[in-house]
């Protein structure tokens, strides 16, 4: 028998007044990481490709053309994936699991009857996950980091539609890692709507100021239509077999080789 003035006391990890406070925070970003990892073996998951662009397009909108640009590509490339010989599933179509271009991306890999991914990020304003993101791949972040290496960890190529600070964010973010060569993996990156991204930023400029080096420019390419896309994807992924490199990117560290030959010097100029 428990003594008379016993008072019962969770478990820590089932102490919700615990988790939720400062003192728990670590707990929580590891589970940010642990349980997607999770999911995605559970479902056989090997590699994406993510779609990036605005929440705010929508298909009957002033820039409908870019939905339906993305909604297609995510049709294409799905049913390009579903041909390929594999245990896993591989080259499912990743969004950030909200509305407009992201939905637009799920929406054409669902009606090409593959699995599709949404990682959804909880907001103020709350992104609620759209409608075609399959059911057992939908995920809930609260940290915008943990999400972040989500979009990163798996993926195999990069689509960015129009968009605004987030998707902004999110291209540099792999650009920058792609230009750093911190990831073992080359991760090819298109610009759909090249009229947009030319006016919304100035590379050659920052070429010419001396900000990035003229081979930056190579790290990704402008498109303007699914078909062209997806070509470009396939030229880029096709000759890479199964197996060839990790499921998941890891990072180079200074014990690797290549790692301090990779980068050039800030002095030195192209």
């Amino acid at each position: 028998m428990k003594p008379p003035n016993a008072t019962h006391r969770p478990l820590a990890y089932k102490n919700e007044e615990f988790v939720d406070s400062d003192d728990a925070r670590p707990l929580r970003i590891l589970a940010e990481y642990l349980e997607p990892l999770q999911r995605f073996r559970r479902e056989h998951v090997r590699d994406t490709i993510v779609f990036f662009g605005s929440a705010r397009i929508s298909p009957d909108g002033p820039f409908s053309r870019y939905y339906e640009g993305a909604r297609e590509l995510a049709r294409l490339v799905t049913a390009w994936s579903k041909s390929l010989a594999s245990h896993d599933h591989r080259y499912i179509v990743c969004s950030g699991g909200g509305g407009g271009i992201m939905e637009a991306a799920n929406r054409g890999a669902s009606e090409a009857g593959g699995k599709t991914i949404g990682l959804n990020i909880g907001l103020p304003h709350e992104q609620q996950p759209n409608a075609y993101v399959t059911r057992e791949l939908c995920f809930e972040f609260h940290y915008f980091f943990m999400r972040k290496l989500w979009f990163a960890h798996l993926a195999r190529a990069l689509v960015v539609f129009p968009g605004g600070f987030g998707t902004l964010d999110e291209l540099i973010e792999i650009l920058t890692l792609a230009q750093t060569r911190k990831l073992e993996r080359r991760i090819p990156v298109l610009l759909y709507g090249s009229t947009y991204w030319n006016e919304i930023i100035n590379f050659d400029a920052l070429v010419r100021h001396g900000m990035i080096s003229p081979e930056d420019l190579r790290l990704f390419q402008y498109v303007d239509d699914p078909a062209a896309a997806l070509g470009l994807l396939q030229a880029a992924l096709v000759a890479e077999p199964e197996g060839a490199t990790p499921a998941f990117a890891r990072s180079r560290t200074p014990r690797d080789p290549q790692y301090s030959t990779s980068i050039p010097h800030p002095r030195n100029k192209a």
